[in-house]
């Protein structure tokens, strides 16, 4: 592969990442056929790794892309015999594209337009198993690939494909129209796509591979979408909450990596470097989810372990007892290994090491290849003093998939941990 092939692979990757949602979505509303936009868009990703190291990468890659997929979905439609019924679509949404207002109007939660949260909810269909709408969603809404969709979703490669496969195909043999469901159908998919947001967030939050741990504007389009969400279904508590999680996370952006780029725990972080505004805001979308008076949900749980860092003035007096107390809440309402691995970070914090390391060393089996597992454990046994088997954490923490970024990090935290550098840190930031 030639310097200009591979330059031209990393734009196709980019852009995918980037534009994925917004092109796969559009094109379902143009064709009416969620798996044949997906398939569509595919087939403009491969011209473009053709013909962009000979052309040159375009000015506008995602139009470029969209131009291609819609030339494919029109050669199709002449095949079929049904240009015709489907060609008033593209000069109707080029004449509105052209005298839409650009002030959106949200009086009416009903008339909200939004392809990605149309695309959200299609996916999210009851006929689909739960982690068949979750992996569909995050390969066509996150452009995740198959492999990141199963680290993320702790799964095999070969079951997300077939689940993806499956998805679609059971979506074309419903006919599941490409709309926003009214209300009486939201509440029957409200926890597929609050997950789903959820989780792409997380995505943009720490890059589940890559050279960067960040990617904000993935992290961006999640926190649009749940405010669109919360349009649809104000009195929602758990949309809210979700926000307001997704906002105190994202306060801290600005100061999670060094000048190398590398990653910063809460108590490296400069705190006068976090977003107050989003604090704020945070702190707003709370009061909104309050207000319904239902108590803390899943999200609202995971929002208040967020606000006690957000508000702590220091990391010394963050209330490590009050986040235990609310991991220990989260638990009972949703067990997973993973909340009780964050749960142990929160023990060694207000109780200390020790009790905190046996109850990761427990976890091992859940959790065999997340990185997270064995990372936390290094730290566990570095504060214990025992550097030798920190460092052999650290690396077996490196070895696992991840961000360039993170692995970095691990591997230079081994090197100090086995040449016995003074260190006090804490597991997560």
């Amino acid at each position: 592969m030639t310097s200009d092939d591979g330059h031209s692979r990393r734009a196709v990757e980019a852009v995918w990442r980037d534009e994925s949602a917004r092109i796969v979505s559009a094109l379902t509303r143009h064709t009416g056929d969620f798996s044949w936009a997906e398939d569509l868009a595919q087939e403009a990703l491969v011209e473009a790794l053709a013909s962009w190291p000979v052309g040159g990468i375009p000015d506008n890659p995602g139009a470029w892309l969209m131009s291609v997929a819609k030339r494919r979905a029109i050669d199709g439609w002449r095949r079929r015999e049904r240009l015709t019924q489907r060609e008033p679509l593209f000069v109707t949404e080029a004449l509105h594209a052209e005298s839409v207002d650009t002030v959106p109007d949200h009086a009416d939660p009903d008339r909200i337009e939004d392809d990605v949260l149309r695309l959200v909810f299609v996916a999210c269909h009851p006929v689909l198993p739960p982690q068949a709408r979750l992996a569909l969603t995050l390969r066509t809404v996150a452009g995740l690939t198959t492999e990141q969709i199963a680290r993320a979703l702790l799964m095999t490669v070969p079951t997300v494909q077939q689940r993806i496969v499956r998805a679609k195909r059971s979506l074309a043999d419903e006919g599941v129209p490409f709309e926003v469901p009214d209300r009486t159908e939201r509440p029957a998919r409200l926890a597929s796509v609050l997950q789903v947001i959820y989780l792409l967030f997380t995505e943009g939050y720490s890059s589940t591979e890559g050279e960067g741990l960040l990617r904000p504007d993935v992290a961006r389009e999640a926190v649009r979408l749940g405010r669109q969400l919360a349009a649809l279904m104000p009195r929602e508590p758990e949309i809210w909450s979700l926000i307001a999680l997704m906002e105190f996370q994202s306060s801290r952006f600005r100061a999670r990596m060094d000048a190398d780029g590398l990653p910063l725990t809460l108590e490296q972080q400069d705190r006068r470097r976090w977003d107050r505004s989003a604090i704020a805001r945070g702190n707003e979308a709370m009061t909104r989810a309050d207000a319904a008076a239902r108590g803390l949900g899943y999200y609202g749980l995971q929002a208040a372990i967020a606000q006690c860092h957000a508000v702590a003035p220091t990391f010394a007096e963050t209330d490590w007892r009050r986040i235990l107390r609310l991991y220990d809440a989260l638990d009972a309402l949703a067990p997973s290994a993973v909340v009780r691995l964050n749960r142990a970070v929160a023990l060694s914090m207000a109780e200390g090491p020790e009790q905190a390391l046996a109850v990761v060393d427990g976890l091992a089996g859940e959790l065999a290849g997340f990185r997270p597992l064995p990372a936390v454990r290094a730290e566990l046994l570095e504060r214990l003093g025992n550097t030798d088997a920190a460092a052999a954490a650290f690396l077996e923490a490196a070895a696992l998939p991840g961000n360039d970024a993170e692995t970095a990090l691990l591997r230079r935290r081994a090197a100090q941990a086995a040449s016995s550098a003074p260190r006090r840190t804490p597991p997560h930031g």
